[in-house]
């Protein structure tokens, strides 16, 4: 996994898929990329992909410590996540750490939330490096646990001053 760059995008037609082109794409052959293109309108495009970089979400979810000024930076990150779509962030992190690497349409039912928004959510969270995601199911990362732990802090903070 990874970062990937777009090296060229061109048009094509039909009778330029070739068999190596549709595995490429995760075909069986050139017939399954026509059916599949079929359902749709519009014109074919060829996109030749390679690899950039290392996902830089590794890294950031893995730290284990942060400066108050990364802090109040993610702080401010997810304050504006949960402006947006009501407060879910806390009560999404809790869930996730209470029950790890359990299948997303669970958790969304026990917060009462789409299966299709929960993801969405996550993925935000994912992107701040404060989950990780399994193949069924997320896990609350380093970074995740101690943003936690410091969320919890200053919340106690405001409400005994």
């Amino acid at each position: 996994m990874g970062v990937t760059r777009i090296d060229e995008v061109v048009k094509i037609d039909e009778d330029e898929i070739s068999k190596k082109d549709a595995i490429n794409a995760g075909f069986e052959s050139v017939d399954a990329v026509l059916n599949s293109l079929r359902k749709g309108p519009g014109s074919i495009y060829k996109i030749k992909l390679s690899y950039q970089s290392a996902d830089p979400r590794i890294s950031l979810r893995s730290q284990t410590t942060i400066s108050e000024e990364e802090f109040q930076k993610i702080k401010i990150k997810l304050d504006r996540l949960d402006k947006t779509r009501g407060p879910w962030v806390m009560k999404t992190l809790q869930l996730i750490g209470k029950y790890p690497e359990r299948r997303a349409g669970d958790l969304a039912d026990m917060i009462g939330m789409e299966r299709m928004d929960f993801k969405l959510n996550v993925r935000k969270l994912k992107n701040l490096g404060l989950t990780i995601s399994h193949e069924v199911g997320y896990s609350i990362s380093p970074l995740g646990n101690l943003v936690m732990t410091k969320l919890a802090g200053s919340v106690r903070t405001r409400s005994t001053t």
